[in-house]
């Protein structure tokens, strides 16, 4: 059976690789969650004397320490004091040192957004004349590079883990209580509380380097830890980190003493040896009935009789103890990521933040979930297959978590994307719009999957006699097997009762049937009965023994193997939920990479702020002209928005400044710009302009000649690599 399973585990691993790839390089550069709106100096700006405070405003509250806006004078030398202050409403200032000379500044700045995430960015502006610069800006954004790879894979697994963990343990405790002894199931969950730990560990000690320098090398510095440690995302780990040694308890519980409670009721209904009077006796049949778990129950689970009152009602208690604890922990852990993501900043947080921990907890509850009903249909012991009952269970629960996903969902889109315009324009709209497209096809192979549990029987029927050697009726009544579980066979021989098939028939609870194990199902059967017979005098050869040992150990598979798929139902499921299980890996991919971009309403928002500040200084500046023209390359790292400042964008002579930006308003560092000028009315131009690069996304031209009034049309052509460019265009009044 594990060859079989084998390929499509590694599908799945080959499919978790492929996925995780593809999301850390797209998360490099992390997109920021607060965007620069303005600074004052303005960017480009060009003023008569220098300066006393730069100061900058931000779309929302952020943290910043010391040394977070640094001032670069044209020689690349330092001027600021390095004391950042907070001025009030999202602004912030560093004083600058008296005596500057004239020239090009350059400003940078490095920050911790309010939902936990680092920015950066940097622009210029000059005092007296532009001119050349020697200072460098950065090229590694914050929550790039090696540092910002490991950090995303580390939320990745912990998103991963979390589903396991707590839809796992929802798994066995509203659907499948026997579970809670099946040894994959349980190595699920604890896999789950494992990968949880180690990522949460992981990031706690990135997280220094992440928003900081982003050096492999300060990962482990203590002072960094420190300083983490006394922020939001900090407490957050902190938190989830005792909330997980609190998990660590209700495993142990859950696998040890509730398990050990199921397996003891389940020996002492099944120990003894049965006779054929037994089996008709009625102290047998309400054993037998009891064997299941589920039958001879009242409304509420409970085990009718007086003498068996007591040890299942004490059952139902820690069934709900556990219930309550297991609730309480997991709200806790989803809580640790809605304190400290999206949903901790911006409008509405007093509502987003439980919403957030719903939708968290929906999400374990259904993918978790499935993740264990898979193990439980391709991993369970034959002997103790998954019942129809288990699977109608969490068909109803996946259900319900999906309803619970739909309606939190839709306000996190609303709240998060604003408008029909960011849900198409921006990169968050779009990757939201690949997650309800993943969303939907999840539900689509889970219709199917409810189809299939509807025809699934309560356990597979076992095939396994060979039409020329049929059980006999005396096989059938020798299928009470003693407690040792061992069965007497017709020539004296003895053999393991891991060689004895027993299976529940399929119409009702509690009959069983045991195949005699004589009777083989193929011929190479057979003929390892007839070696097995001879066992005795091989058991001097070594390598016989091997041998033997391998093909009992081939034969057990194989009769497993027969037994899973003896119903077609159960086959069906199978493929249905691993087919969920591929798509889920990848919805949870988009989903981490949904935590680390800016969300489509701070872009818009940003972008008016901005677009409102530079309105404000042109109408300030007799004459002057300020264009801003998005652009997309179509690479992958090709949009951005230039600008286009024309002093005093008179006739005659003009001084031009041009600077290219991402969306978010940080600097984009590209090899080429040109400007052409044409007045479409008279038949002028293009007029081409060449600006010559003086800083990092600047370029200017000096004495800009434009020869006559009238609506002229700016083309910029702006090339982001060796192959990709393209030319955008603006009208604007000019004379």
């Amino acid at each position: 059976m594990r060859q079989a399973i084998a390929p499509r585990v590694r599908a799945l691993l080959l499919l978790f690789v492929a996925v995780t790839g593809a999301l850390l390089a797209g998360a490099v550069p992390v997109s920021a969650h607060a965007a620069l709106t303005g600074s004052d100096p303005q960017q480009g700006a060009v003023v008569k004397e220098a300066p006393t405070q730069v100061s900058l405003t931000f779309s929302e509250k952020i943290a910043m320490s010391d040394g977070s806006v640094r001032v670069y004078d044209p020689k690349g030398k330092q001027v600021d004091t390095g004391k950042t202050s907070d001025l009030g409403g999202n602004a912030y200032g560093v004083k600058l040192h008296s005596g500057l000379p004239e020239g090009t500044f350059t400003v940078t700045y490095q920050a911790v957004s309010a939902d936990s995430h680092p920015i950066s960015g940097a622009f210029t502006f000059s005092v007296g004349a532009p001119s050349k610069t020697t200072a460098s800006v950065p090229e590694q954004t914050a929550g790039g590079g090696i540092v910002g790879g490991l950090y995303g894979f580390a939320r990745y697994a912990a998103y991963t883990g979390f589903i396991l963990l707590v839809g796992g343990a929802a798994f066995v405790l509203a659907c499948w209580q026997r579970g809670a002894g099946i040894r994959p199931v349980q190595r699920l969950v604890v896999s789950g509380w494992l990968t949880l730990t180690a990522a949460t560990l992981a990031m706690l000690l990135l997280r220094g380097s992440y928003t900081g320098s982003g050096e492999v090398g300060d990962v482990f510095d203590l002072t960094l830890l420190g300083t983490v440690l006394q922020t939001k995302a900090g407490a957050a780990l902190v938190s989830r980190l005792l909330l997980l040694a609190a998990a660590a308890l209700f495993i142990a519980v859950l696998f040890g003493a509730y398990a050990r409670r199921d397996e003891a009721e389940e020996n002492a209904d099944g120990d003894g040896q049965v006779s054929e009077t037994d089996a008709e006796s009625p102290a047998h049949t309400d054993r037998d009935a009891h064997a299941d778990g589920y039958a001879h129950t009242d409304g509420d689970g409970y085990i009718d009789g007086d003498h068996d009152a007591e040890p299942y009602a004490d059952k139902k208690d820690l069934t709900f103890g556990l219930a309550i604890g297991g609730s309480v922990v997991a709200a806790g852990l989803a809580a640790s990521w809605a304190m400290a993501e999206h949903a901790s900043a911006g409008i509405q947080t007093g509502i987003a933040m439980p919403v957030d921990v719903v939708h968290l907890l929906a999400v374990a509850t259904w993918l978790g979930g499935l993740a264990a009903l898979l193990v439980a249909l391709f991993r369970a012991p034959a002997e103790a297959p998954v019942e129809a009952a288990a699977v109608h269970r969490f068909s109803r629960v996946a259900f319900g978590s999906v309803l619970v996903l739909t309606a939190t969902g839709v306000y996190q889109s609303w709240r998060q994307v604003g408008s029909w315009s960011a849900l198409t324009g921006t990169s968050y709209g779009q990757l939201l719009l690949v997650k309800i497209g993943l969303v939907v096809v999840l539900v689509g192979i889970a219709w199917i999957s409810r189809r299939w549990t509807a025809r699934l029987a309560d356990t597979p029927a076992e095939s396994v006699a060979s039409p020329a050697s049929p059980a006999s009726p005396a096989s059938v009544a020798s299928g009470a097997s003693g407690a040792s579980g061992a069965v007497q066979r017709t020539d004296g021989a003895r053999t393991d009762g891991a060689r004895t098939a027993v299976v529940s028939g399929g119409g009702a609870k509690g009959s069983s049937t045991t195949l005699e194990d004589s009777a083989p199902a193929t011929e190479d059967e057979g003929r390892v009965s007839e070696d097995s017979a001879d066992s005795g005098q091989d058991s001097e050869n070594p390598e016989r023994a091997a041998q033997l040992a391998r093909q009992r150990a081939a034969m057990a598979t194989t009769r497993e193997k027969r037994i899973r798929d003896a119903d077609p139902g159960r086959r069906g499921l199978r493929r249905s939920v691993l087919a969920e299980a591929g798509v889920a890996v990848v919805l949870l991919a988009v989903t981490t990479a949904l935590t680390v971009t800016e969300p489509g309403r701070t872009v818009e928002e940003a972008e008016a702020a901005t677009s409102a500040a530079q309105q404000s200084d042109v109408a300030g500046d007799s004459g002057a002209l300020a264009l801003d023209i998005p652009f997309d390359t179509g690479s992958q790292d090709g949009k951005g928005v230039v600008r286009v400042d024309i002093d005093p964008a008179r006739v005659g002579g003009n001084e031009m400044h041009v600077y290219v930006q991402r969306s978010n308003g940080r600097v984009f560092d590209i090899p080429e710009v040109k400007v052409a000028f044409t007045l479409k009315a008279t038949d002028i131009g293009p007029l081409p302009v060449v600006p010559d690069r003086i800083a990092t996304g600047h370029w200017t031209a000096i004495g800009v000649q434009i020869p006559m009034a009238g609506n002229w049309e700016v083309a910029v052509t702006v090339r982001t690599s060796d192959i990709d460019q393209v030319t955008v265009t603006k009208n604007a009044q000019i004379g």
